[in-house]
């Protein structure tokens, strides 16, 4: 009964977590753990087979096709491989094999990404295909089309399905996930999800933009009148029709051979471009492939060799500190060098002030590491009883190493900021937001010519934009005289901004759009805004304890104030725009917005609700006073309805502010 509550339990697991991973490309789970439950589960189901249901993971592959995605039925199904831990259960592999013939292997790096079939039909790329369950895949042909190594057209014109991994190197996951820190988005757990939720994205623009890779590993499907015999020849034409095919194979004679090309990856996998979670080893003999067959799941002539994490114990030699792109200081270890998983570590994350706390871990501690795949190292536990008393304990620092403003922990976060606004670290990020939608909306000036701008010392901060001549700019673009021309305007144009643009442009911790235009409305000019006492912020609306806070520490920084020096001397206007206006027919009415306005964008309708007095919220609550509904309202409307609030119509929002 215990080994039955017991499968039941991890099929739960293995279903939640496999959902997340193949469907949602987003699981925190990590592969070596989701592996040694997978792996208890088949123990449990081999030992008793009554136990085993058909819906079990074991029993099928995981990920399903996206709903809004077109299915595609794969013509030769896109099965998953067996995985093995040990090169004990590979002699096992060996053995079986060789009762039914003898054979090459080829071993193989395995990609960590996401399978894809490619079709073409004389020589042209029609059809690119997720492997979904294996059976039914998701179409992704248009976003396949933006992968630059997957050719279009081939250099035969032959009919022929190809199986690759899509992936994104180690270096573009850095770029990437970098990008997202500067532009305020949600960072990809690995490189793994990053190239999944690129590749099945809706909009093939976005897909575009993402640094997506390809290797092809397999044929599927070739046409009746070309023959091989064994799976090298197929990669070595795979090649050669303009596929960019996976970078290390090695053709083993025997099972020695294997294992010394298993640990070649794994002592180099450091110096790959490319994740990988193991390596691949498959029968060569095309032949003796069909006589092996496959099961419902897996093909029986393939292997996927994991490698298991490495501990080693080492010492913390001191705890430095590093400030990233968004002001975040995070502390690092560093150790007495340590080998472990084919690479030299001699220094890690320590993540934040609590994980070091939890943990007790001090400067000078013995330490154990661990290294699993190509994951981050990790400190996993101290050795306290090697202590000696010499031990320090560590504190975050109160002001930033790089630039010297101070350092604050914020109620409710993990994270120690930076708060100077000049910080050398923060700049790409501060400019790229001062330029956004949301600041000074300076059109053109996005992150790509922004990074630009600074890696070639153009701009150091913020106020630099407004220092930038022509020719600067034209450097940055080949024939970029036109480019640089409307930039120089735009950013000329950017300072008549209303100050509610340039509250919001200076990323001032806790203030938004909204309560900037508030703030703009309330103070009027920006030097009264910085004269303003904790007392006189906190007294406006929308404008708590914490807030005024950041906002009054903020306009006391040496670095905030030489920025608005600088921004004052080059023009950029300091005062509100807004005309002056007694109406406020709205004061104490709180108003949702739900639907498709065809007149108003959401920003202009909640900004003549603010001007007459008015505030918006984006939820329904008792305290809601109209909720005005386009056309498909959803959940707030219905809440709304239930709540007995008054919905208006756009007409009747029109009638209202007459």
């Amino acid at each position: 009964m215990e080994l039955e509550e017991r499968a039941k339990e991890l099929r739960k697991k293995l279903d939640y977590y496999s959902k997340l991973y193949y469907d949602e490309d987003n699981s925190p789970l990590s592969d070596y753990d989701y592996d040694m439950m997978m792996n208890e589960l088949k123990k449990i189901e081999k030992e008793h087979p009554e136990l085993i249901t058909k819906d079990s993971p074991t029993q099928h592959v995981g990920g399903h096709a996206r709903e809004d995605l077109p299915k595609v039925t794969h013509e030769v199904p896109l099965k998953s491989l067996q995985d093995i831990f040990s090169f004990d259960e590979l002699y096992e592999f060996d053995k079986r094999i060789k009762e039914s013939g003898e054979t090459n292997y080829c071993v193989e790096t395995k990609i960590d990404g996401l399978s894809c079939a490619l079709k073409y039909e004389n020589g042209n790329l029609v059809q690119g295909a997720t492997r979904g369950d294996g059976f039914v895949g998701e179409d992704v042909t248009d976003n396949v089309k933006t992968i630059k190594s997957i050719p279009h057209k081939l250099k035969e014109p032959i009919n022929i399905t190809v199986r690759g991994e899509v992936f994104i190197s180690k270096e573009g996951f850095e770029k990437l996930n970098e990008e997202q820190e500067i532009l305020g988005k949600p960072l990809f757990a690995n490189a793994r999800n990053a190239a999944a939720g690129s590749l099945r994205q809706l909009d093939s623009k976005i897909t575009k933009e993402r640094p997506l890779d390809i290797y092809i590993f397999n044929v599927q499907k070739i046409e009746d009148d070309i023959k091989f015999n064994s799976h090298w020849e197929e990669l070595n034409y795979l090649a050669k029709l303009g596929f960019n095919v996976v970078p290390f194979r090695k053709l083993c004679s025997n099972i020695e051979e294997v294992i010394n090309a298993i640990n070649e990856i794994g002592e180099n996998r450091e110096n790959l471009t490319f994740g990988i979670d193991g390596a691949v080893i498959k029968v060569d003999d095309l032949a003796l492939r069909e006589k092996l067959g496959e099961t419902f799941k897996v093909p029986r002539w393939a292997i996927a060799y994991k490698y298991p994490p490495e501990q080693k114990e080492t010492i913390v030699k001191d705890i430095t500190c590093q400030v990233g792109r968004t002001g975040v200081i995070t502390p690092m270890a560093i150790l007495e060098p340590v080998k472990i998983a084919g690479s030299t570590i001699s220094k890690t994350t320590l993540h934040n002030e609590d994980f070091i706390k939890d943990k007790d871990l001090r400067i000078g501690d013995h330490v154990i590491i661990q290294k699993q795949g190509d994951v981050i190292p990790e400190v996993i536990k101290v050795l306290k009883e090697k202590r000696n008393g010499n031990e320090k304990v560590f504190s975050m620092p109160k002001y930033c190493p790089v630039c010297g403003a101070e350092a604050v922990r914020i109620d409710g976060e993990a994270a120690v900021r930076c708060t100077g606004i000049e910080c050398p670290a923060k700049a790409l990020r501060n400019i790229v937001h001062f330029a956004s939608r949301d600041g000074m909306n300076i059109e053109g000036l996005g992150y790509k010519i922004v990074e630009q701008l600074v890696n070639k010392g153009l701009i150091k901060n913020i106020a630099d934009i407004y220092y930038l001549k022509q020719e600067d700019i034209e450097s940055l673009k080949k024939n970029g005289k036109k480019f640089a021309k409307n930039l120089i305007d735009a950013i000329n144009d950017s300072k008549n901004r209303d100050l509610s643009n340039l509250i919001s442009a200076l990323g001032i911790m806790h203030v938004g759009k909204k309560s900037a235009k508030n703030l703009s409305r309330k103070f009027k000019t920006l030097d009264k805004l910085m004269e303003a006492s904790v007392e006189d912020l906190s007294a406006k609306d929308d404008i708590g304890e914490i807030i005024a806070n950041s906002i009054y520490q903020f306009f006391r920084e040496d670095q905030t104030i030489d920025l608005i020096n600088r921004l004052k001397e080059a023009g950029v206007n300091m005062v509100s725009l807004e005309e002056e206006t007694t109406d406020d027919r709205f004061e104490g009415k709180t108003f949702v917005l739900t639907g498709s306005l065809e007149k108003y964008s959401r920003e202009q309708a909640s900004d003549i609700i603010e001007k007459l007095g008015g505030k918006t919220s984006t939820s329904v609550s008792k305290k809601t006073s109209y909720v005005l509904a386009g056309s498909d309202a959803g959940s707030k409307l219905e809440k709304a309805e239930k709540l007995g609030i008054r919905v208006i119509s756009e007409q009747e929002f029109d009638e209202m502010i007459k």
